[in-house]
């Protein structure tokens, strides 16, 4: 498992076990974190798992693909060098200390 970082829209921060596999979308709606609405289930056609990667954490990850930095780019949200959707982020070993923020909906 992997240690994550999570603050919902309140600001409470909470430590997660995430499963290496799953998006990072699934790991957060399966511990309970009703803020991340993911409408889509992770088709990457809404915003609504929108997240913000900790500055030190953004770089690490893979790279964005075009559709993803589209959806993202024209949200009310979206802050550079920071926004991601949690639904296009697969869990691996090197995510360890991942620290995310729920971002607020339009």
């Amino acid at each position: 498992m992997v240690k994550v970082s999570v603050t919902n829209l309140a600001g409470q921060t909470r430590d997660i076990e995430a499963e290496e596999g799953l998006s990072l979308m699934e790991n957060i709606r399966n511990n309970d974190f009703d803020d991340l609405a993911a409408i889509c289930g992770g088709c990457c056609s809404c915003c609504t798992c929108h997240v913000y990667v900790d500055g030190e954490n953004f770089g690490q990850l893979p790279a964005m693909e075009d559709d993803e930095h589209y959806l993202l780019e024209d949200s009310e949200h979206y802050k550079e060098g920071a926004s991601r959707l949690s639904c296009q982020i697969e869990v691996d070993g090197s995510m360890d200390g991942l620290k995310v923020t729920i971002a607020p909906e339009a």
